[in-house]
C-alpha cells in the first residue's frame, strides 16, 4: 500500500473515532463551530473544547419546608432558642448584679445659690477701688469671679445720717456711693458671670446702733424699700442687729423675712437670701438668733475666740445641730474689721483656710485675700495693681496666690463645697477635720496656730487611711508630699490641706 494511502486512513481514522479532537484553524471554509476559549494540546493534535456552563439549583420551597419538618431538624431549632434564651438570661441577670452591688451615688443635698460660696462683703464702697465709688464695683466683678466668689455683700449705701431717723431714705443711693446707674451696671455685671448681689440695708449703720430707737416705724419703711431694691434685681439683704429688731417689732419683721422668701427670680427661679449679724459667740445663743429671726445665714463672732480648743467645740456644734446649710462662716466684717488685723499676719493664710473649708458658706472682708489691715481704719484703702500678675510683691502676692488657688479646690470639689465634717483632733493649739462627700476624695485640714511650737498630730480613725497627699501649705516648705498621718508634723503657724481617695 502507497504512502498516500496510510495517510488518507489516518486522516479517516482521526475524523471518525475523535472528531472533537480532529485539529482545526480559525477562518477555515465551512466551518460552524465556535472557537472555545479552552484548548487542549494533545500531541501534535490541538484541540478547542467548548466551555460547559455549570448551574446549581437549591432546594424548592416544597423540599425545604418537607426537610425542616424532620425530627432531627425541629430539636436542633428548639436547643438554639433554649440557648438563645438562656444567654440572655444570663446577661439580664449578671446586668442586675451588677447594678445591686455596685455602690449607690448619695443624692447631692438641697443646697442654695449662697450655700456655694464664698461670698465677698465690701462694706465702703470709698475705699474698695480707686474709682472711689459704685463704678468702680462694676470694674472689679471680673477679679471677684476669678476667685470664684459666688456673691458681693455690698454697702450700706443708702442715705443715712447717724441716730436720725428722719433722714432715712432706703431707697435712694448716697452722692458718696454713686447712683442707681452705676448700682445696675453691678448687678449686670455680676450675674453675667453668674454672681449674685446682697445689699447691706442696715437702717442706722453710721449710728452707734444698727437700728433706730423707733425700729417699728424703720421696719415699716423697710417694706416699702425691699420691694424696691428687688425690683432692680437684688438677690438678698443683709442687717446688722436683726435679734433686736426681731424682737423689738416681731410681726413686721416676719413681714420682711416672708417678702424676701417668697421672692423668686422667674427666669433662673432664684432664692432671695436672707442674712444677719450678730454679736453673739457661743452655740446655744447662735442657734437662738438662727431660730428666732428665720435668717437664712447669720454671721457671727464664734471664730473670734483665742481658743483653738472653742473654735472646734463652736464648728461641731453648730454643724451637729443646724446642718451646714444655714452656716455662714467669719472672721471679720464691715464692723469688726480685717482678717490680718485680727489674727495677726502670720495667720492670714491659717484663717483663709479655715474659713474656705468649714462646712458653710465662707464670707470675706474686701482685702482679706491680700492680708489687708486696718491700720486705725475698719475701711483701709484697697490694695491694687494693674492685674493679679502685677499686684504689690511680697507678702500681698503670697496671700492672693494661697486664697485663689483654696477657693478654686473648694468651688470644684463636693467633698469641700458640702461634704461631711469630721472632726478628728480636740486641742489648746492644732484642730484637724475631714471633709467628704460619698465616693469622691477626701480631704483633710490640719491647722496648727501655736506661734512656736511643731505639734504632731497622732491622727487614727476608721475614716482616715495611713497615708495622705499634700495639696496646699500655708507654708512654703518643700518636704515630703505623702505623709503619715499617725505622725503629722505640722510647723508653728502652719495649715496642711491633704487628700486621699475613697475607699469601699
Amino acid at each position: 500500500m502507497s504512502n498516500d494511502t496510510e495517510v488518507d486512513m489516518k486522516d479517516v481514522e482521526l475524523n471518525e473515532v475523535e472528531e472533537e479532537k480532529q485539529p482545526m484553524t480559525e477562518g477555515e471554509a465551512g466551518n460552524n463551530y465556535a472557537i472555545s476559549p479552552v484548548s487542549e494540546k494533545n500531541g501534535v493534535v490541538k484541540v478547542k473544547i467548548p466551555e460547559e456552563e455549570s448551574k446549581f439549583t437549591g432546594l424548592t420551597k416544597e423540599e425545604l419546608m418537607k426537610v425542616a419538618g424532620t425530627p432531627g431538624w425541629v430539636k436542633v431549632r428548639w436547643a438554639l432558642l433554649i440557648l438563645f434564651w438562656l444567654g440572655w438570661l444570663g446577661m439580664l441577670a449578671g446586668a442586675i448584679a451588677i447594678i445591686i452591688q455596685a455602690p449607690r451615688c448619695k443624692p447631692l443635698p438641697e443646697m442654695k445659690w449662697w450655700n456655694y460660696g464664698p461670698l465677698y462683703q465690701i462694706g465702703d464702697v470709698n475705699s474698695f477701688t480707686a474709682s472711689s465709688n459704685l463704678k468702680g464695683v462694676a470694674e472689679k466683678v471680673q477679679t471677684m469671679d476669678e476667685l470664684k466668689m459666688k456673691g458681693l455683700i455690698i454697702g450700706p449705701i443708702h442715705v443715712s445720717s447717724a441716730d436720725e431717723p428722719e433722714k432715712l431714705q432706703l431707697t435712694e443711693i448716697s452722692e458718696e456711693a454713686g447712683d442707681l446707674t452705676q448700682f445696675q451696671e453691678v448687678i449686670k455685671a455680676a450675674h453675667k458671670r453668674g454672681m449674685s448681689v446682697v445689699l447691706d440695708l442696715t437702717p442706722n449703720y453710721k449710728g452707734k446702733e444698727p437700728w433706730f430707737a423707733d425700729a417699728v416705724s424703720t421696719v415699716v419703711k423697710l417694706e416699702s424699700a425691699l420691694l424696691h431694691w428687688l425690683k432692680e434685681g437684688v438677690d438678698g439683704f443683709l442687717f446688722y442687729g436683726v435679734e433686736k429688731v426681731s424682737a423689738a417689732a416681731p410681726d413686721l419683721w416676719e413681714d420682711v423675712r416672708v417678702l424676701i422668701h417668697n421672692d423668686t427670680d422667674s427666669v433662673g427661679k432664684t432664692k432671695k437670701v436672707l442674712i444677719g449679724v450678730t454679736e453673739q459667740s457661743s452655740p446655744d445663743d447662735i442657734v437662738a438668733v438662727l431660730n428666732k429671726t428665720g435668717v437664712d445665714l447669720l454671721l457671727t463672732d464664734a471664730l473670734r475666740s483665742t481658743s483653738v480648743l472653742d473654735i472646734t467645740n463652736i464648728v461641731d456644734r453648730l454643724y451637729s445641730t443646724c446642718g451646714q446649710t444655714r452656716l455662714a462662716w467669719n472672721i471679720g466684717g464691715r464692723i469688726a474689721g480685717h482678717l490680718a488685723s485680727l489674727v495677726g499676719l502670720t495667720k492670714v493664710k491659717l484663717g483663709q483656710l479655715l474659713l474656705l473649708t468649714l462646712p458653710g458658706t465662707p464670707v470675706f472682708n474686701y482685702g482679706d485675700e491680700i492680708g489687708l489691715q486696718d491700720e486705725g481704719s475698719k475701711n483701709p484703702i484697697m490694695v491694687w495693681g494693674d492685674s493679679k500678675e502685677n499686684m504689690t510683691e511680697g507678702e500681698t502676692t503670697t496671700f492672693y496666690k494661697f486664697f485663689k488657688s483654696v477657693s478654686e479646690e473648694r468651688s470644684k470639689e463636693r467633698s469641700l463645697q458640702h461634704g461631711e465634717y469630721l472632726p478628728l483632733l480636740n486641742s489648746t493649739s492644732a484642730m484637724a477635720y475631714v471633709r467628704s462627700w460619698d465616693q469622691n476624695e477626701r480631704y483633710l485640714i490640719a491647722l496648727n496656730w501655736h506661734s512656736t511650737e511643731t505639734v504632731t498630730l497622732q491622727l487614727k480613725h476608721a475614716e482616715i487611711p495611713e497615708h495622705a497627699t499634700i495639696v496646699f501649705s500655708t507654708t512654703s516648705d518643700k518636704g515630703d508630699n505623702v505623709r503619715n498621718l499617725a505622725q503629722l508634723e505640722v510647723k508653728p503657724e502652719q495649715g496642711l490641706l491633704l487628700k486621699f481617695p475613697y475607699t469601699p
